[in-house]
């Protein structure tokens, strides 16, 4: 199976967990998308990796017209019939890869993005794609899991999500993608950082992890140096944190 196909299998089958998640339903990175959006009066926005769509429904009441664009129908299905169920009528979905946008240059006034990047094939890539599509003075905001400066650390981090989803691809660190930004012609800044705190069980139960990789995720966890588990905050159930980073660019 290729790696594409794998996105879309394991978020088509999860679409509707993730719709009803506290960690992605939930969160200040999302009110801060949506203060950022009601500053373009009438603007259009394109969420890139939309997932179940929480993105799009916090930017939705404040634009124009929100497209929410993502590699898995079944979770394009369930933005558009949440989208219906909340009133937000200038939401509509369009299927695709992130690396290649069907959209004119100089569609979109706000390209977006929140915990869907660490799925891409080519990152740089699709910064240069969401650079065409934007208008001239049109700005990005991009959230995602954070990779980590220290060898030992990101090594763990990165492990551990691929052992829990295998269509992970990496979390990249602040100083990866200030300079992705760079090369897409962007003048880019780290707005915000800070920690996720997940519940294991939550964690895995979402993505639905096979059993022999969960036990693979607690082994991991369980015998890494006491550097890693501090960091991380792992704690007995193998609950942890991770870093998040906000970007903002035009």
């Amino acid at each position: 199976m290729k790696h594409r196909d794998q996105v879309s299998d394991a978020f088509g089958s999860t679409a509707a967990n993730y719709l009803t998640s506290r960690v992605h339903a939930t969160g200040k990175d999302l009110q801060t998308l949506a203060t950022r959006v009601a500053k373009t009066p009438g603007a259009t926005v394109l969420d890139m990796g939309c997932g179940a769509g929480h993105a799009s429904f916090a930017v939705a009441p404040h634009a124009a017209k929100v497209v929410a664009y993502d590699l898995a129908r079944p979770m394009l299905a369930t933005v558009a019939t949440a989208a219906i169920d909340r009133g937000l009528g200038n939401i509509v979905t369009k299927q695709g890869a992130a690396e290649s946008l069907p959209f004119d240059d100089g569609s979109f006034d706000w390209v977006i993005s929140r915990f869907s990047a660490h799925h891409w094939h080519d990152v740089p890539r699709a910064l240069v794609e969401a650079r065409r599509v934007l208008k001239p003075g049109g700005r990005a905001l991009f959230i995602d899991i954070a990779g980590v400066d220290h060898p030992l650390l990101d090594t763990h981090v990165q492990a551990a999500e691929l052992l829990r989803d295998g269509s992970h691809i990496r979390d990249y660190r602040a100083d990866e993608w200030l300079a992705f930004f760079g090369r897409a012609g962007f003048d880019a800044k780290v707005s915000e950082r800070w920690r996720l705190p997940l519940e294991f069980d939550a964690w895995v139960t979402r993505m639905r992890t096979p059993p022999l990789r969960v036990s693979a995720i607690r082994s991991l966890w369980e015998s890494a140096p006491d550097e890693v588990r501090q960091y991380f905050a792992v704690r007995e159930d193998g609950s942890f944190e991770l870093d998040v980073l906000m970007i903002e660019a035009h």
